[in-house]
């Protein structure tokens, strides 16, 4: 990795500020599950909007986050550097999508995403190895997203 103050830099640059997730890619252990935790008040904010807008916005999310963490990436050197969370932002606000309202279900849906999110179970784990550039951090997350969003559906489904 080039030698760069990344907290100067997250916390002076918009691009690196929204790549570390607010900053919580910075903490030192465990920088994915305190972005996964960044992104809960980005929910709260979007829960009360229409599907359509939740959507939108989460759309606008990736794209900024294919961007941001090409961007930020390639200042780094280092593809997928362990501090770029934005793609936990927009893997939980996917996992949250028509989700129940209310904590337990924030919970819920906070585990099953990490879990997916670091086991990577085929095909995620391929494309995290294969697919490189800001695309391919971002990605890996949205595929992370599909089966916790589907066990939130169930689980809505059958409880809620």
């Amino acid at each position: 990795m080039k030698q760069i103050n990344l907290a100067k830099n997250v916390f002076q640059d918009p691009v690196y500020f929204i790549a570390f997730g607010f900053g919580s890619g910075l903490m030192p252990t465990a920088p994915g599950t305190w972005g996964t935790i960044a992104a809960m008040p980005v929910y709260l904010l979007l829960m009360g909007t229409n599907w359509a807008v939740y959507l939108f916005f989460t759309l606008l999310a990736f794209m900024l986050g294919v961007w941001v963490c090409e961007k930020v990436s390639r200042d780094l050197g280092v593809h997928d550097y362990k501090g770029i969370v934005w793609d936990e932002v927009v893997g939980y606000l996917l996992t949250m999508f028509l989700a129940p309202k209310g904590a337990i279900w924030m919970l819920c849906g906070f585990i099953l995403f990490r879990i997916f999110d670091i086991w990577k179970p085929q095909p995620i784990d391929y494309i995290d190895q294969k697919i490189r550039g800001g695309f391919g951090i971002m990605f890996d997350d949205v595929l992370a997203a599909v089966p916790s969003w589907l066990i939130m559906q169930l689980l809505a489904w059958s409880f809620a």
